[in-house]
């Protein structure tokens, strides 16, 4: 079994950045070449999120997970299209998505200050 942070990096943060290219072209109507400077990659990237050819070898990987990062991937997605954050802000929203699958049970975040997509 890999380590947590091997498979955060492996899989959960690609599919991370492929559901928030998909938000925000499918809903909040950016072009790719927008939604490439927002997260700060390439339109060519965020073409093969939006085709599915990026990023999905992972899913299996981390299935149950799924509904709770397309939860953390629409929150962002909001923040990038209303422009409360810039694509150099966006690492704090990775860093919660890392924090999320690896805080231990000695570690735990008390029930009352979890977010509703902590995993």
């Amino acid at each position: 079994m890999d380590p947590q942070c091997e498979i955060i990096g492996k899989y959960v943060l690609p599919i991370f950045r492929s559901m928030l290219a998909k938000e925000l072209v499918q809903n909040y109507k950016l072009s790719q070449t927008e939604a490439a400077k927002k997260l700060g990659t390439t339109q060519a990237a965020v073409s093969q999120y939006l085709s599915s050819k990026r990023a999905y070898k992972g899913y299996k990987h981390v299935e149950q997970y799924l509904p709770k990062i397309q939860a953390m991937a629409s929150e962002t997605a909001r923040k990038l299209a209303n422009k409360e954050i810039e694509a150099d802000e966006i690492t704090p929203d990775f860093c919660s998505l890392c924090v999320t699958f690896c805080v231990r049970k000695e570690h735990e975040v008390p029930e009352s200050e979890k977010p509703d997509y902590y995993i």
